[in-house]
């Protein structure tokens, strides 16, 4: 069997230029990582806005986009407070815990053979901090300006929403190209935000029966431990195993008496999270995100290692949206097909139905339905 030139030219063309967006990706990386948060973040909050306007009938339009950037300041603040309230007592108890962790490591030590135990001391001097503390100041300042970038960029992408209709229509004149480049613009910010509600549900979820395990345990700081579990929750597969492995972790250091509290934490968070992810979360997402498990897990590589920890935050909704680009394109098609589930990357499960909507309504006016939902949204955005 005989490939086309043509064919083979093509494809080849596509794996240099996916290397080439790759290398770019990652030297740009100090300036796109913050412009891809603040769209995230945009998204997010206007997501909040329509969800005020169709929950909320009798709710102002005009007014739900500032009600929607106050929530979100709002959520943030109390993110900031729980982690500075709490992580301040955290440090506080670190002293105490001193005494207890070389208790704990004296019999880690007695079982694996060793009969002189280091100290936590020992270890803290074999580690040289001081030696990173230049490295890690470096994070906080860096932590700092991409912060400030973030809400620069944020900043002006809302306040420049209000000119992206007209940009549609200087870029597609044409209504059949308009509405095909709508449709997908439309996709994309659907697949975002059912991915941002899905993992902000299974989190709360998550997070909440944590929480009560961690209070009927009596281990300290149970709502700190509670809240990073949430948080890391956003990041698929290394979130869980760090929600499961650091809580047990620090209770055996507060109960070095005794195994039991540790392995009962660590066995109910293991059935807290088998439990969401895989009876909960699949029911919520169903088919409509429509990308393969294996690409979940490749996509956080190749995600965190050009972008670090943002690219893994952001992993699922930057893959789902390449998908969905390339999916347009006879050329990257075939890497579409290979990234989704099904073997059909067009996205039409990430399409919503106007509401009131029949479900055997004419193919006409299912065209002109979407039709007037597309131009609706560009007048909306």
């Amino acid at each position: 069997m005989s490939i086309p030139a043509s064919i083979t030219g093509r494809n080849a063309l596509v794996f240099l230029a996916v290397i080439a967006g790759g290398a770019t990706l990652y030297w740009m990386r100090g300036i796109l990582t913050p412009l891809a948060m603040a769209v995230f973040l945009a998204v997010m909050i206007d997501s909040f806005a329509r969800v005020l306007v169709e929950r909320l009938p009798k709710f102002p339009r005009n007014l739900a986009l500032p009600a929607a950037i106050f929530l979100s300041i709002a959520m943030f603040a109390a993110s900031v407070w729980v982690v500075t309230a709490n992580g301040a007592s955290f440090v506080g108890q670190i002293r105490d815990y001193a005494p207890r962790l070389n208790e704990v490591i004296a019999k880690v030590a007695s079982l694996v053979g060793i009969k002189v135990a280091p100290t936590i001391g020992d270890l803290i001097n074999q580690l040289n901090p001081s030696k990173y503390a230049g490295a890690a100041a470096q994070s906080l300042q860096n932590f700092a300006s991409n912060a400030i970038l973030v809400l620069i960029y944020l900043g002006f992408i809302i306040a420049s929403r209000r000119g992206f209709n007209r940009k549609i229509v200087a870029l597609y004149p044409h209504h059949a190209e308009r509405d095909s480049a709508v449709q997908l613009f439309q996709r994309i910010r659907n697949g975002v935000e059912q991915y941002l509600w899905i993992q902000t549900v299974t989190g709360l979820m998550i997070a909440a029966a944590a929480w009560v395990v961690m209070m009927l345990l009596r281990l300290d700081n149970a709502l700190f431990w509670a809240f990073l579990i949430f948080v890391a929750a956003y990041i698929p597969i290394i979130g869980g195993a760090v929600g499961c492995i650091l809580p047990p972790l620090f209770a055996l250091v507060q109960f070095p008496d005794s195994f039991w509290p540790a392995l009962i934490l660590f066995g109910a968070l293991e059935l807290i999270f088998f439990i969401v992810g895989n009876v909960i979360y699949p029911r919520m997402q169903g088919d409509s995100l429509n990308i393969d498990p294996t690409v979940v897990l490749l996509s956080l590589a190749v995600w965190g290692a050009l972008w670090g920890v943002t690219g893994m935050f952001l992993s699922t909704p930057l893959t789902v949206a390449l998908m969905l680009i390339m999916a347009q394109f006879d050329g990257t098609r075939w890497i579409a097909i290979l990234l989704s589930e099904d073997g059909d990357p067009s996205g039409s499960g990430l399409d919503r139905k106007p509401p009131g909507a029949s479900a055997k309504a004419s193919p006409d006016k299912k065209a002109g339905s979407a039709s007037a939902s597309r131009q609706k949204s560009i007048k909306g955005a």
